[in-house]
């Protein structure tokens, strides 16, 4: 990861073991908060609920000690049968209470689900070109899905689980003091028993489940990538090759999921068994009180059941500690990319273009490369402009810098000296939706969605009626192709367009440029991959997108730009030659000896 798309590197010798909680470590769990208190009536009635809920539960304990000492033990049926009634009338309320706790804590878990889903896709879409280069998609998907479907288990279950049984740990202990303050005195002493190995035994599950999650992105990011390039797979015949190694990915999430439910099952055990115990010893104890007189056998009982609601709301919590470690390292995860300052931002006092739009383009001394530090540069002291309604074509061997110059124009990345200017305004001085809407862009592998038609040329404009989608595609030869499919515009083109021919999708793109009707249109090799057929047809929808417009065009093929007001040759990132066709045909230069080749073969092959 490079330059300021990426939270800043730790010191690797003031790094924390992984195995150690600390509380910068639960840091991204607080990031959840803000999400959870978006609703805050719905999360008050959780809360209300969960405690008519805990509140019933625990008194169930207290009345039936009643029933044991006033019916059971002075074989009274009347007192029996009231106080059987009394735990009915409990048991309904807390029925209905924990019903209404779980409807109201899930749907904020569900809410909560789709704002942070959401927070994080749209900041995604905020960060910088250079993000991308260093971040595979498949890996930002698995976060955006996977992750975010950890966390509902911490708004939703665990969040719900945690809050009742801290709630019931600390009623049971209330009332157990109330029944009996020498029983409680032994609880408390032996409650470090149990609290201490949980504790200690949990702090590895974090590195663990941070673990699990990676490996997980990791296996999501190469099945994206290969799934979306199943034709190059197959003609290379690199299936069997590819199942492997994603097998072998596959089972290193295996062992990583596995060892980190490994340590879950220990520490459930462990709670389990020593909880077991504390209570066979709270029994022992107060079976030696009942004999000696000091408590009834009542309170014995209505005890043994407090210390069992406190010992099952015990393990409860170890379970929320083990859920706690695999949210945090989800969690932490997708503050990551929150956490992600894009490079390329909105000045804080921006500068509004011009209106009506000049179309003018100037780059001033202009050098850029892609690494940070300044080395390599792409493109060195290069300087030019582009006047009002003029056509300037760029023209150069793979690694010029032709597209990188485009880029740069639409401020994808920024930059690292000099200036460039539209209509007159340095861009890094204006907002970045003002600057871009300036653009209409052609590229040379046009990204079709996956929709309809209509929908991928509204693309351009998504508030444009559909005799305006009709009357675009009209002017770059799409319609008559649209109309021969089986439902016109509402025809499915398929993921990446492939139902559509290589033509087809570049006549489909130039129809999202005329819609966007955008003053400055920038083609990066609209044509360059063409048969002859197509090319032609997508040559005459681009002189209809032209019209009228400043154009920046990139070519390989030099007939298309035979009348460019200006054609700019460019070498290793400099301008080596500029001229119209004619004049640097006659300088007998670098674009001379491009155009005697093509046009010889183009003769040939006439």
């Amino acid at each position: 990861m490079t330059d300021q798309a990426v939270p800043v590197q730790a010191d690797p010798d003031k790094i924390v073991p992984k195995d150690v909680i600390t509380p910068r470590k639960l840091q991204p769990l607080r990031r959840l908060m803000p999400f959870v208190l978006r609703y805050p009536v719905r999360l008050a009635l959780t809360v209300l609920f969960l405690l008519v809920s805990a509140t019933s539960s625990l008194a169930i304990p207290a009345v039936l000690g009643g029933a044991i000492d006033e019916g059971f033990l002075t074989k009274n049926l009347e007192n029996v049968t009231r106080y059987g009634w009394l735990i009915v009338g409990i048991a309904l309320i807390m029925g209905v209470a924990s019903g209404a706790r779980f409807y109201f804590i899930s749907i904020i878990g569900e809410k909560v689900l789709a704002d942070l889903r959401q927070a994080v896709f749209a900041h995604l879409l905020g960060l910088d070109a250079r993000y991308f280069d260093t971040n595979r998609v498949g890996e930002l998907t698995s976060r955006l899905n996977g992750d975010v479907g950890v966390i509902r288990a911490a708004v939703g279950s665990s969040f719900s689980l945690a809050l009742r049984s801290i709630v019931t740990i600390i009623g049971a202990l209330v009332m157990m003091f109330l029944t009996s303050p020498v029983l409680t005195l032994a609880v408390v002493i032996a409650a470090p028993a149990l609290l201490f190995p949980i504790i200690a035994f949990s702090r590895r599950l974090r590195g663990m489940s941070r673990r699990t999650q990676d490996a997980l992105a990791d296996l999501s990011a190469m099945a994206t990538e290969m799934l979306g390039a199943t034709r190059t797979v197959k003609a290379f015949t690199q299936e069997p090759v590819q199942s492997a190694i994603y097998d072998e990915r596959s089972q290193d999430s295996y062992r990583a999921e596995v060892k980190r439910l490994g340590a879950r099952a220990v520490l459930v055990g462990m709670v389990i068994f020593l909880g077991t115990a504390a209570v066979v010893f709270l029994i022992w104890w107060g079976a030696r009180s009942v004999f000696e007189g000091t408590v009834t056998a009542g309170q014995l009982a209505q005890f043994l059941v407090y210390a069992l609601m406190a010992s099952g709301a015990l393990t409860n919590v170890s379970e929320v500690m083990g859920m706690l470690a695999t949210i945090s390292g989800a969690t932490e995860r997708l503050t990551e990319i929150l956490d992600t300052e894009p490079a390329i931002k909105d000045p804080v006092n921006p500068v509004a273009l011009p209106v009506p739009a000049l179309g003018t383009v100037t780059f001033e001394h202009v050098n850029f490369g892609y690494q940070t530090g300044g080395h390599e540069l792409v493109l060195t002291d290069l300087n030019f402009t582009v006047g009002s309604g003029e056509t300037v074509a760029l023209v150069g061997a793979s690694g010029s810098g032709k597209s990188t110059t485009l880029s740069l124009l639409q401020r994808f990345y920024d930059v690292g000296s000099g200036a460039i200017l539209v209509d007159g305004v340095d861009l890094r001085k204006v907002r970045l939706r003002d600057l871009r809407q300036r653009f209409a862009y052609v590229e040379q592998e046009p990204t079709i969605f996956a929709g309809t038609v209509a929908d991928n040329i509204r693309f351009g404009k998504p508030e444009a009626s559909d005799a305006e989608v009709e009357a675009a595609a009209k002017a770059a030869l799409v319609h008559d192709f649209v109309t021969d499919l089986p439902m016109g515009y509402q025809s499915m083109v398929g993921e990446r367009g492939v139902m559509l021919s290589g033509g087809q999708k570049q006549r489909l793109a130039i129809a999202r440029a005329i819609l966007k009707n955008a003053p400055i249109l920038l083609l990066d090799e609209a044509t360059s991959a063409l048969d002859a057929q197509s090319e032609r047809l997508v040559q005459t929808a681009l002189e209809h997108l032209m019209q009228g417009r400043t154009t920046l065009v990139i070519a390989h093929r030099l007939a298309t730009i035979r009348d460019a007001d200006k054609i700019l040759v460019l070498d290793a990132g400099h301008i080596i030659d500029q001229g119209t066709h004619d004049e640097l045909v006659a300088k007998g230069g670098r674009y001379a000896e491009l155009a005697r080749l093509q046009f010889r073969l183009d003769d040939v092959a006439g």
